[in-house]
């Protein structure tokens, strides 16, 4: 398949949404991260989008509007917490799941009875579901598991050659993907931290609870194991190194901090030297992807405070290290050579 890498004017809009009407599937920039759209209404379509990526049928994927009355038309009811939440939040990095309208095909759902749905806040994404006039099925346009895209060409980089149209928006200025709540539960459930911080939706929600389920949920990008690069991943906290690990050579290995700088690594990666967590999180997955790109042996990162967007960034490390090593900062000094 030839992949179009469009400018996102109105005739690269044009010629995306024709092809979503077409049942083809189309990439597109968001606040948040790109997204590999479908027709949401059309089970075909959607099947595209999980062939595509790789994606299991058991992940459900986020249907993005360009009103929030549109999300009536997906959604059986809206109570009165649903509508402030719109009202506040919308269009912008928050998805919501209620029970679905039986329009919405279940592939979308994994089978469920609810569905989620957001109104990103980007106006290519805007201008192409409204082109389209239809709703759009899309999870992040990486192969499944990996790396969240936060720009076109790290798109083309997964997808090419697996996906019809790509518009070039450059990239993303969220860069993390949305928060989801999900609203059938007596008491809202944070399913996903992402780009609307908690404290935020607190001010609404004062029970709101959090969940890091493990396995399939009502939410994508919630398994143990997901946002994975190619190159081991060590996360500098407290916790064993496995048996038989051999050790490693700082210059073949790579840092990422939120603001601190270590000397004495291959490459060395500082998502905002003020510390400034809104910064971070829009150089997040680029930071990771030049990293993995960087043809090194592991890669090293000191967790970032839970507060703010550094919720999601934190979620999203511990889903990419799981499995591996979770090492003390005096042992990672030991491993990598002992230089700080």
């Amino acid at each position: 398949m030839e992949t179009k890498v469009l400018a996102p004017d109105a005739a690269g809009i044009a010629a995306a949404a024709d092809a979503i009407r077409c049942r083809g599937t189309v990439a597109f920039p968001t606040e948040t991260v790109y997204g590999l759209g479908a027709d949401a209404l059309s089970a075909r379509a959607v099947a595209r989008v999980f062939a595509a990526k790789g994606r299991p049928r058991f992940d459900p994927i986020i249907v993005h509007v360009a009103a929030p009355e549109a999300a009536d038309k997906l959604w059986t009811k809206v109570p009165p917490l649903a509508q402030r939440l719109m009202e506040r939040f919308w269009p912008g990095p928050l998805t919501l799941i209620l029970p679905r309208r039986r329009r919405v095909p279940g592939i979308v759902s994994a089978g469920l009875p609810t569905v989620a749905v957001r109104m990103p806040d980007h106006p290519v994404a805007l201008d192409l579901i409204r082109a389209a006039g239809r709703p759009i099925a899309a999870p992040s346009a990486n192969r499944f598991g990996r790396l969240s895209p936060t720009h076109h060409e790290e798109v083309l980089n997964q997808l090419g050659g697996r996906v019809d149209v790509i518009l070039a928006g450059g990239p993303t200025p969220v860069g993390i993907e949305s928060t989801v709540v999900s609203l059938v539960e007596d008491v809202p459930v944070v399913l996903r931290p992402g780009g609307t911080p908690l404290e935020a939706l607190r001010e609404f929600v004062p029970d709101l609870r959090m969940l890091s389920p493990v396995g399939p949920s009502a939410s994508p990008g919630t398994l143990a194991r997901h946002y994975v690069p190619a190159t081991p991943l060590l996360l500098l906290e407290h916790g064993p190194i496995p048996d038989g690990s051999e050790p490693l050579d700082r210059l073949v290995c790579g840092f990422l901090a939120l603001q601190e700088e270590w000397s004495g690594f291959g490459r060395v990666e500082v998502l905002s030297p003020t510390g400034d967590l809104v910064e971070a999180g829009a150089r997040f997955f680029a930071a990771l992807h030049r990293l993995d790109r960087a043809g090194l042996e592991a890669i090293v990162v000191k967790p970032i405070p839970e507060e703010g967007l550094g919720t999601a960034m934190a979620d999203r490390l511990r889903r990419a290290a799981s499995g591996r090593a979770y090492l003390s900062e005096n042992q990672v000094w030991k491993v990598v050579g002992g230089v700080r």
